[in-house]
């Protein structure tokens, strides 16, 4: 899921929950960390609908997190949230220091209840979207600091956890699956990935159908469900984010002029366990080992993955071999539960005041999108590469998207009839010409 910190999404929970470090009501920031007498933001629990997009690319995640741009303090005092909000707009200082009532979130609500809820889990680099994603799936970003198209197109050279399941055997679809939300806010199908300004009711259905469909299974018994978010999208969260004894995971730093070491983690984000062998109720805290300084963050997957399925391989990088994994908390029990409920709440009333609005122009995220998407159909080799998305509507860039995938899989589809083998690689063109073989490698290039 996208753009949302543990205390916006759940720190309300504590309410009815003390056992979860949430909030209680007193956390505050100033306008200005610097003066005394500016005014002071308190936390509220009244968030609905968020119109705009809150700060969060690395500058701004600085300033949220240590109030200027001196990084040094231990611990992070967390006190530069509304201040980094004020310098966006008047009323974003006020919107990110408000979270959910538990009533807003009812399906998180419930699942938090009757599962497992980290309330120490971090995003892996205090940056946006992709280098977290990368971390999800490799334990390094490979020196990525924000999302680089160009350097997305070309591709990233670091190993994945999909590796290291195929060089063990697990090639099967169910051994690991990372389920995708949509991120285009359309009429016909509303996006659902909670990235501000897009609804959060919407999320809630999602995860809702996510879990029944998997409860319903006969293999039920067998699954783990992890939800967690990207990054912390800009909104307050009170718990220090670690900044010692986070070890740069491959020993390469960010560009300038930051020149970022990767040795400290991004803000706490909501994440939640589900499967019948976690306990009602359970709350799971700092892990233990294998450091000293050890957390939960998104490096904890693959890491638990390599625990989970005993893989050989060796782990991805220095930062997953350090991460907290997770795959204790399927062995405190003798046998699976047989109370999991079979449904969720139902989410009946939207949290915007109003329906997806397609001609709205594009996200940064969503124009990364759409040009991660011409390379699935060609259009990336054009000269009007760089500015693909750029004046797209929502609902131009959703059409866009569709279009490319479809081209894209018939290319496969295509490939393959035509004596390719599955490992082949499709090299798509922007205009439809012919398929010709490439070398002599089983590769086929269809010229679009």
């Amino acid at each position: 899921m996208e753009n949302r910190s543990f205390d916006h999404v759940l720190g309300w929970l504590k309410s009815t929950r003390p056992d979860i470090d949430g909030l209680t009501g007193s956390e505050s920031n100033r306008i200005s960390v610097s003066d005394p007498n500016s005014d002071e933001i308190v936390v509220s629990d009244d968030a609905v609908f968020i119109d705009s997009d809150p700060g969060h690319s690395f500058q701004a995640i600085r300033e949220q997190i240590f109030g200027s741009s001196e990084s040094s303090a231990d611990p992070a005092p967390m006190n530069g949230f509304a201040q980094q909000a004020a310098s966006m707009s008047e009323t974003m200082s006020k919107t990110v220091m408000s979270g959910f009532r538990p009533s807003r979130v009812p399906v998180y609500t419930e699942l938090a209840n009757e599962f497992a809820v980290f309330d120490r889990w971090f995003a892996s680099v205090p940056a946006s979207t992709q280098p977290n994603r990368f971390y999800v799936h490799s334990a390094t970003s490979h020196g990525a600091m924000s999302n680089v198209r160009k350097d997305l197109i070309h591709g990233f050279p670091q190993k994945t956890i999909f590796d290291s399941l195929d060089e063990n055997g697990l090639r099967k679809l169910p051994n690991y699956v990372v389920v995708e939300q949509r991120y285009f806010d359309v009429n016909l199908f509303p996006a659902n990935d909670d990235h501000p300004s897009h609804d959060v009711a919407r999320g809630q259905r999602f995860v809702k159908e996510v879990y029944e469909t998997l409860r319903s299974s006969p293999q039920w018994k067998e699954m783990a469900l992890l939800i967690t978010y990207d990054e912390h999208g800009g909104f307050y969260d009170h718990v220090p984010t670690p900044v010692r004894g986070v070890p740069n995971p491959d020993g390469i730093f960010g560009p300038d002029p930051y020149y970022f070491q990767f040795d400290r983690l991004g803000v706490r984000v909501p994440t939640l366990l589900i499967s019948p062998w976690i306990d009602k109720g359970t709350v799971i805290h700092e892990p233990v080992g294998p450091r000293s300084t050890s957390q939960f963050e998104h490096s904890s997957i693959p890491a638990t993955v390599k625990k989970l399925f005993n893989l050989k391989s060796n782990f991805l990088t220095r930062r997953d071999a350090w991460a907290g994994s997770f795959e204790n908390y399927f062995s405190l029990r003798d046998t699976p539960r047989d109370d999991c409920p079979e449904t969720l709440p139902k989410v009946t009333t939207s949290l915007r005041p109003w329906g997806p609005k397609e001609d709205s122009s594009l996200s940064e995220f969503q124009v990364e999108m759409i040009q991660l998407a011409s390379q699935l159909n060609g259009d990336y080799v054009l000269k009007a590469y760089p500015d693909i998305g750029k004046s797209m509507t929502v609902g131009e860039a959703n059409r866009y998207a569709e279009d490319a995938v479809r081209r894209f899989l018939e290319a496969g589809r295509a490939a393959l009839r035509a004596g390719a083998n599955e490992s082949a690689l499709v090299t798509m063109r922007p205009s439809l010409t012919s398929r010709i073989p490439v070398g002599g490698h089983g590769n086929y290039q269809k010229a679009y």
